[in-house]
């Protein structure tokens, strides 16, 4: 039989020791655990792009995986570290926002506050959580220990203010990129339920603006665009998309995270 998976999600890359001594301390208490990377590329200290990911990239795993997610500007302060169990899954995370697109999910959510000290790597660093904290609470909770025995109930953790699709009229909205992934596509938060006519067969006519330009065409997959053409598409994510066929569609639309996007039917 498999052993509990822990996930690990960061922002430390790959080049020092710290991925590294996480799985470590992970190991150190419960040898049994599966340990899987969901990634060590993130932007530094961008606690956004961590939450955004986490959400995408979490929801396949089996019941009960430990999902680990260190993006921690304020280590080594009074910001609180939390043990989250959810209608599937817990995370453990610092309490900064970063569990901000999960919240919402669950039905059935309990937050806990991590203060019992006894289940930390000794002696604490003030600059290494991930390896002293959260890896080592994420051990015991894979080797049974129950989620209470962590800390107290708490109901006032941080929640970023996620950015939504706004309808501004009966017909159209407004949006913004949510994220550029590594193939230059420019995801929205312009979500498939917020606009399902736009999704409709056959597809009405529409307008999307970001960058200056209009694109008018939306397809099932990047592949049935024309080469160099921009276009939209429905992304795995479930947000809508603009990309181009093997092009990167955010440099030759000259937009960023943030820009705003704006979609008329008819």
């Amino acid at each position: 039989m498999a052993g509990p998976i822990v996930t690990l999600t960061t922002d430390y890359g790959t080049a020092d020791y710290y991925v590294g001594a996480m799985k470590g301390a992970v190991l150190e208490v419960c040898p049994d655990a599966e340990i899987i990377d969901i990634t060590h590329d993130l932007p530094t200290y961008d606690i956004l792009e961590a939450a955004f990911t986490l959400a995408l990239a979490s929801s396949p795993y089996p019941y009960r995986t430990i999902h680990v997610v260190v993006v921690d500007p304020a280590v080594g302060t009074d910001r609180r570290a939390l043990l989250v169990s959810g209608d599937q899954h817990y995370y453990i995370a610092p309490d900064n926002g970063v569990l901000s697109f999960i919240y919402p999910k669950q039905e059935k959510l309990a937050v806990y506050h991590i203060t019992s000290t006894h289940y930390f790597r000794q002696p604490v660093s003030k600059t290494f959580h991930g390896r002293d904290v959260f890896a080592p609470v994420a051990g015991w909770l894979a080797k049974g220990v129950e989620a209470a025995k962590f800390g107290d109930l708490i109901e006032d953790y941080v929640k970023l203010n996620v950015p939504k699709a706004q309808a501004t009229g009966e017909k159209s909205w407004k949006a913004l990129v949510l994220k550029i992934d590594r193939f230059g596509n420019v995801i929205t938060n312009l979500a498939a339920e917020d606009c399902p006519a736009l999704f409709a067969e056959p597809t009405p006519p529409f307008k999307l603006t970001l960058g200056g330009k209009e694109i008018t065409k939306l397809v099932p997959a990047y592949s049935l665009g024309g080469q160099g053409e921009i276009f939209a598409v429905l992304g795995s994510s479930g947000y809508l998309e603009v990309a181009a066929n093997r092009n990167p569609a955010a440099k030759l639309l000259g937009v960023n995270r943030g820009v705003e996007v704006l979609l008329q039917l008819g």
